[in-house]
């Protein structure tokens, strides 16, 4: 195929937001078989099926997400070259997508993130947040640009990315000023018994917890475990449980909740990854967002 025909990638991306070609006709004001013809050409000129039928829906194949996905890109950077041309010259966007591991401390991913909004060029960026596996399958399909995550991605994905190792670090345990007077002793023999805020118990953080508890024969009394690591700092802040949050991160966790530090276990580390899809073009924000990362954080 030498050329695209943009109006039937229209067509197509408003049905795929749609999800059928009569709300996609009612939108675009144009008749259902029109709509239908013109996807078809799509379909044959790149030599692939985008549609399956579901019932009254039409859903997308691997291969319509596929183009879904740079469709989303193009008619965004469409918006952009008017906005632009509205405005002033070089006033291009850097649109940056992000999937965030839902375990992934959030305040960490806050000073990863951190230097695209110190560039010079105006940037959107554009945070998802979601389990491992369901952000990789946005990756594939282009959807995502970077994912950020406690854990490589397996070797069984079914496409090719890239795992950039960001940097490991240890534990810090903290809690609230008044828990953390009270576990004050030998550590980390006074966390025998004290009440805990976990992560949830399929995390990697939680697994390298398990193992440096059973280690040093601690049993915590776990109160409560969470998904959402940014809700368990906010109840612990009430002083009902002490947590856990990597070391990295612990000075921005200290100073914003009010904690107090209980001791560092220096042997209980988690790595933090970014992933990327192999492209033949990098996106600018990959190789900025891992080596300011590399360099400053860990």
């Amino acid at each position: 195929m030498d050329w695209l025909n943009y109006h039937h990638l229209r067509y197509f991306y408003v049905v795929a937001k749609q999800g059928s070609l009569a709300a996609a006709a009612s939108q675009l004001r144009i008749s259902p078989p029109a709509i239908s013809e013109q996807i078809r050409e799509l379909e044959a000129a790149l030599g692939e099926r985008l549609f399956r039928r579901e019932g009254r829906t039409n859903k997308l194949t691997d291969a319509g997400q596929v183009v879904f996905g740079f469709a989303e890109e193009i008619f965004a950077l469409g918006h952009e070259l008017a906005s632009a041309l509205k405005q002033r010259p070089g006033l291009r966007t850097l649109r940056v997508q992000v999937g965030i591991v839902d375990s992934f401390p959030k305040l960490l991913a806050n000073e990863i993130l951190r230097p695209l909004f110190s560039l010079s060029q105006a940037v959107h960026v554009i945070c998802h947040e979601g389990k491992l596996e369901d952000l990789l399958q946005q990756l594939a399909v282009h959807r995502l640009d970077i994912v950020l995550a406690d854990e490589p991605a397996s070797s069984s994905v079914k496409f090719q990315c890239a795992n950039h190792l960001l940097g490991e670090s240890d534990t810090t345990f903290c809690a609230d000023r008044r828990l953390a007077a009270q576990l004050k002793g030998t550590f980390p023999k006074a966390l025998q018994d004290a009440p805990a805020f976990l992560p949830a118990g399929n995390t990697p953080f939680r697994r390298a917890l398990e193992a440096w508890f059973r280690a040093n024969h601690i049993q915590p009394r776990v109160v409560a475990e969470f998904e959402d690591l940014a809700l368990m700092k906010v109840m612990a802040a009430e002083g009902r449980g002490f947590i856990a949050v990597p070391t990295v991160a612990a000075r921005e966790a200290i100073g914003r909740y009010g904690f107090r530090e209980i001791g560092r276990a220096k042997r209980c580390t988690i790595q933090f990854h970014a992933v990327t899809a192999e492209r033949r073009i990098v996106h600018p924000a990959v190789p900025l967002l891992t080596s300011k990362a590399r360099m400053d954080l860990f």
